[in-house]
């Protein structure tokens, strides 16, 4: 089963269409599908192996421009927090899921299967492939970072994040 599913991540992450930016931007035009990357900070995160809570979506009305994309906030404190700052608030690999990375290839990060290690936002495509990510964190952030320079000028994912129904950030 773990081969399959390595497989398909792989098969997906080349046979994407390309994309104008690096940031992976999903039907929304927002990156991270619009959640606020700063708001992930102020939530309990759950130990290896529970589920996360989910990330807070951002407001239309409260967006920065960065790497390519427009980025959505719940508030104008974390819209300043992360204009002051974003390589520290917006996630890895571009948004890409990090197991993917470490796989070799770029695909969807979903904005609710995310981790904070080492003061880092990383996001995965599916709840299977977080169980795989978890396996050994530190080891496939190893392999990720030795991935990223080779496959960071590939165009970024624009296939749809699978059993995540993405929405514009909330009006107002």
């Amino acid at each position: 089963m773990k081969n399959l599913i390595l497989s398909a991540v792989a098969a997906v992450s080349f046979a994407l269409p390309a994309f104008a930016g690096d940031q992976y931007v999903d039907g929304t035009g927002y990156a991270v599908s619009g959640y606020d990357v700063v708001a992930y900070r102020s939530l309990d995160q759950a130990a290896v192996g529970g589920a996360q809570p989910e990330g807070v979506k951002g407001k239309s009305s409260i967006t920065a421009d960065y790497n390519g994309a427009t980025w959505a906030f719940s508030t104008e404190a974390n819209r300043d927090a992360f204009l002051s700052n974003p390589e520290h608030y917006a996630p890895q690999y571009d948004g890409h899921c990090a197991y993917g990375v470490s796989k070799g290839g770029k695909v969807p990060g979903n904005p609710n299967l995310w981790r904070i290690v080492d003061d880092k936002l990383y996001l995965n495509i599916t709840d299977v492939v977080v169980g795989f990510w978890e396996e050994d964190i530190p080891g496939n952030i190893n392999k990720a970072e030795g991935n990223w320079p080779g496959i960071e000028e590939k165009a970024a994912s624009t296939n749809p994040i699978p059993k995540f129904t993405s929405s514009a950030p909330e009006q107002g």
